[in-house]
């Protein structure tokens, strides 16, 4: 008999926020570590930079919410090539909430935001 695979359940969480037993495993998705927030404060498991907007598109965003859709669409195409890292972070998802954790100010404008659409659909 198979069992329903669960459905996988992804949060984002900035770095400053305090951590909780119901974030399940939480893993740093910013290609450099959150200013002010030490190690055990930040309760990370996995750091994964790699997965993060390269820098040269980091920098041409600026956080800018005029180059959003841009943002989205081109963050997406890199993500195309890291399918083992997207399909690992799915692993890590599998048995509990899986919480993406990110460092930016606006909440709604960040690649955490797209990584958990991506991750979904």
């Amino acid at each position: 008999m198979r069992h329903p695979q669960k459905t996988l359940e992804v949060r984002i969480k900035r770095a400053y926020e305090p951590s909780s037993p119901h974030d399940g495993v939480r893993v740093l998705v910013d290609r450099l570590w959150p200013r002010g927030v030490s190690k055990n404060d930040a309760a990370i498991e996995r750091w994964m930079k790699e997965i993060a907007p390269s820098a040269q598109l980091r920098r041409w965003f600026g956080h800018d919410p005029a180059r959003w859709n841009e943002f989205q669409h081109r963050y997406r195409g890199e993500l195309e090539g890291k399918t083992e890292l997207l399909r690992e972070l799915r692993g890590m998802g599998r048995d509990r909430a899986l919480t993406l954790v990110y460092s930016a100010h606006d909440e709604q404008h960040n690649q955490a935001v797209v990584l958990r659409d991506v991750l979904l659909h």
